[in-house]
């Protein structure tokens, strides 16, 4: 009996019609360029005022808390290599109801994150083009940015993962500059290190939340699973090369805000164009760029991993079988793409980053711990694909330790917060139970 000739339109669905076309360094500038995107523009003032001299330790805290997320993602990454990220990974270690949770809760807070970003950017713009301020000038230019966003994307993996490096080189450049440059000029009065001048450890956990915020993003990155070249090897080496490279990053340039600017840091709306000013009268202008680039950088990856995310529920049935499919010419989810990219336009041109960050920082902490126990149970089964999987040391005690370290993050987090969490959690399931009723039959 002859086996059955795929059709052109079984061609062009799942996960053998993807390009493998991602290395390591595209993953790792990936990885780089959405965590590095809006959050370290502002993150220097918020710290120095919940922290004062201290702030550099909530930096150096986020990182102590991050590392073993990075690992927990790195070692179940290299064992499951379907697009889908997060929700590949718990689906894979938990079963379907746990990894349409954990899917779910990813793109609501991706979707929320890319609109408050983008509300953000045009922020940014106005206050280099003021004739760009105004309700109509904002809906203009959220259009032109999503439009871009969308061609950079549909027209193949390799064009908008050679975009995302050619951004995360433009906004990286500058910011490396100004903590290479601006450490020789730090007033090392303003900068402590000791963990006495902590002010409170209320203030601490504020502070790690928007630390958190800040480090967070990796898991959108390493959801086009399904176009990166030898998994195994690719992702741990790319994860966390990229997390260590933030880190030094973010550090350097927290200390140097504050050896410059002193107590003023605290007060800024712009500290890392203020300090580049303080150093080089043209340096604000210059900075002021590059939010701008590098918020397009992050909302550029935001989009390429989100929409592949869509394309992994629509390829396992939870969404209507089209975001499952990819494009004849460029092999990209066209639909995928455009769904993501028209509502968080709308959420944008609605709402404030602020509000819109409402259930992100949340929803991705809990999308931290679900991560952590696939790694945990992967490891466990010994589940592989192709390649030797990264193995992480001392067995269960990695995940435990990133579990625990985002259950006290979340303990943080405001009723209010809670709640909007809750009331999403509880819309997740009633759909989650809707589509099960609809594939019954």
């Amino acid at each position: 009996m002859t086996a059955p000739v795929p059709t052109p339109s079984d061609r062009l669905e799942g996960e053998a019609a993807l390009i493998r076309a991602v290395g390591t360094l595209a993953l790792a500038a990936a990885v780089i360029n959405v965590i590095v995107g809006g959050g370290i523009f502002r993150m220097p003032a918020p710290l120095a005022k919940e922290m004062g001299a201290a702030a550099p330790l909530a930096l150096v805290a986020g990182a102590l808390a991050i590392v073993p997320v990075a690992l927990c993602f790195a070692a179940v990454g290299s064992r499951t290599h379907a697009t889908g990220g997060p929700y590949t990974y718990v689906r894979a270690t938990f079963g379907r109801f746990a990894g349409f949770l954990a899917g779910a809760l990813m793109w609501i807070s991706h979707v929320a994150s890319s609109a408050g970003v983008a509300a953000a950017f045009t922020l940014q713009v106005a206050s280099l083009l003021p004739a760009l301020d105004g309700p109509l000038a904002r809906t203009a230019l959220l259009t032109a940015l999503y439009g871009g966003l969308f061609a950079l994307n549909a027209f193949g993996i390799r064009l908008g993962a050679g975009a995302i490096a050619a951004l995360a080189a433009l906004k990286l450049t500058p910011l490396f500059l100004l903590a290479g440059i601006g450490v020789f000029f730090v007033d090392w009065s303003a900068v402590s290190l000791a963990p006495g001048d902590i002010p409170s450890v209320s203030a601490l956990g504020a502070s790690m939340v928007l630390v958190m915020f800040a480090y967070s993003g990796m898991e959108t990155a390493l959801v086009p699973s399904g176009e990166v070249r030898d998994p195994a090897r690719n992702v741990p080496r790319a994860t966390m090369a990229a997390i260590l490279l933030v880190v030094l990053l973010y550090l350097g340039l927290q200390i140097v805000g504050q050896g410059v600017l002193g107590a003023a840091l605290a007060r800024s709306a712009v500290p890392i164009a203020d300090t580049a000013g303080a150093l080089w009268a043209p340096g604000r202008t210059l900075l002021l760029v590059t939010a701008c680039i590098s918020m397009a950088g992050f909302l550029l990856g935001n989009l390429l991993g989100s929409s592949r995310l869509l394309f992994a529920l629509g390829r396992d049935g939870w969404l209507p079988r089209a975001f499952g499919r990819v494009s004849a010419s460029h092999r990209v989810p066209l639909l995928g793409l455009f769904a993501h990219a028209a509502i968080a336009w709308a959420l944008a041109v609605a709402g404030t980053f602020d509000t819109l960050a409402l259930i992100s920082g949340g929803a991705i902490c809990l999308v931290y711990i679900c991560v952590a126990l696939a790694a945990w149970r992967a490891q466990t089964l010994d589940l592989r694909e192709r390649g030797a999987p990264f193995a992480l040391p001392c067995g269960p005690l990695i995940p435990l330790v990133s579990i625990a370290i985002m259950a006290a993050i979340l303990l943080t987090l405001k009723r209010e917060e809670w709640l909007a969490i809750g009331v999403s959690l509880a819309a997740l399931v009633l759909v989650y139970a809707l589509l099960r009723l609809r594939r019954s039959p």
